[in-house]
């Protein structure tokens, strides 16, 4: 019988050390702006129950989950009846109970329901997790991927997508990293429908637009036609979608445009309200009114943001929006909340590719003490815990090696100094240093070594 390889499932990686110090770089400046902000942490499980994830973001959504088979026998109860192709849902139903979160916000709403007796509202909380979505894996889309999620609920006010705004130019702008931030309102969104005479197509506009990014205007207009739409609304749809000019500009025409949608006139006052208020911030020019954004996910309800690169064809790296009701599914009716959802996969493969990553985010120990023999071995282990006390990366050799195979190691791990310490060393009480990039040597006490460190 043939060796069987090992492998992974597509659309999924392992991440080596360097790559996961670049990733942890991600994390902690994407953390520390958060907190920064006033947001605290949470987790939540992997899996939920069924019930939890589905029926929330959407058909499209439902689709791409992950289901995970029930414990034991998952076809006690099943009967042939319920094994064929046209009842797929109703026997995954029979056989799966739960399955694992899609993205985290949903996830975020289930905890507030379920602990909303022991958060102070508003609740301001960040949450950076794995998520799982059965795509077509491609470049800059995985089947498992992370999201670090930032949210407020329990409260309406227009100054969160403000504060989340800004939240979003500091983290990109720690990460060096030029981006373009759109923002839209799904209450615009729902007034256009009503301007060309199709109200009761919104969620088939919302989900045909969210593709367009992918396969282009049209197959969107593909796409909407054979959900029903006329040609006459889609005529009408285009030119408002694609108007150009900055944000005053289409605020004005978009007023003339939905005068008879209250719901649509109401989006363009709170789009003018954000806009006002990033005037006040200086980042009213890092963002744009991009009326083709949809968020192609069925809670959103308001304001609706999307970030992407300047200098990368990525797609998106950043979006979110506000929700007004999404607790309501759960028990907990009338809770709004806002947030967005920085993508952590797609922020390293734009950095790695633009070489944004610092040199530094690559190394671990910063010096490597040789290793001569047993008496050397044992004078070094105090020495090296003197380094760590004092907050340096460092590491004793394990092994009593050749030397050439020690520097090796060094050089690969690219360990930037290395310490040598024999007999001469010992009784002089001093340690030889090497720069491995210079292959200078000088001698320093362990009190000169630290402050050099330093």
């Amino acid at each position: 019988m043939a060796e069987q390889k090992p492998g992974i499932p597509k659309g999924t990686r392992d991440f080596s050390p360097d790559e996961m110090i670049r990733r942890n770089y991600i994390f902690d400046t994407i953390r520390m702006v958060f907190q920064k902000y006033g947001y605290f942490p949470i987790e939540t499980p992997a899996m939920e129950n069924l019930m939890t994830l589905t029926g929330k973001s959407g058909e499209e959504a439902d689709k791409l989950l992950f289901r995970i088979l029930n414990s034991g026998n998952y076809l006690s109860g099943v009967s042939e009846k319920d094994i064929s192709i046209d009842n797929l849902t109703g026997l995954t139903s029979k056989i799966c109970e739960k399955g694992l979160r899609y993205d985290l916000t949903v996830p975020f709403a289930r905890y507030v329901v379920q602990h909303r007796n022991d958060i102070t509202f508003p609740f301001k909380r960040y949450q950076i997790q794995p998520v799982w979505r059965a795509d077509k894996p491609q470049r800059g889309r995985y089947r498992e991927f992370y999201q670090c999620d930032v949210d407020v609920i329990g409260s309406d006010s227009l100054l969160n997508e403000v504060e989340l705004i800004q939240i979003i130019n500091e983290v990109f702008g720690k990460l060096s990293l030029g981006v373009v931030i759109k923002l839209n309102n799904r209450k615009i969104l729902t007034g256009i429908s009503e301007m060309i005479g199709a109200p009761d197509k919104f969620q088939d506009i919302t989900i045909a637009l969210d593709k367009l990014e992918k396969t282009g205007i049209e197959n969107v207009v593909k796409e909407l036609l054979e959900k029903g739409l006329s040609q006459q609304a889609v005529d009408k749809l285009k030119p408002v979608l694609f108007m150009e000019g900055d944000h005053p500009e289409k605020s004005k025409q978009l007023k003339n445009i939905l005068t008879g949608s209250e719901t649509g006139l109401a989006g363009i006052h709170e789009m003018d309200f954000i806009f006002d208020r990033l005037d006040d911030t200086g980042l009213s020019g890092s963002c744009e009114l991009d009326l083709t954004l949809a968020r192609g996910l069925n809670y959103y309800t308001g304001t609706i943001i999307e970030v992407q690169a300047r200098d990368a064809a990525i797609g998106s790296i950043c979006g979110g929006g506000r929700y007004d009701d999404l607790t309501g599914i759960f028990g907990l009716p009338d809770v709004s909340g806002v947030g967005v959802s920085f993508g952590a996969d797609r922020i390293y493969d734009v950095l790695l590719s633009l070489g944004l990553f610092p040199e530094k985010s690559g190394l671990t120990s910063r010096v490597l003490f040789i290793n001569f023999g047993e008496k050397e071995e044992r004078y070094c282990l105090g020495t090296v815990n003197r380094l760590r006390q004092a907050d340096i990366p460092c590491e004793l050799y394990p092994d009593r090696a050749k030397l050439k195979k020690q520097m090796k190691y060094a050089d690969q791990k690219q360990v930037p100094f290395v310490v040598l310490i024999g007999e001469n060393e010992m009784a002089n009480n001093y340690l030889t240093i090497k720069n491995m990039s210079t292959g200078e040597q000088k001698q320093l006490t362990v009190e000169e070594l630290i402050e050099m460190m330093r």
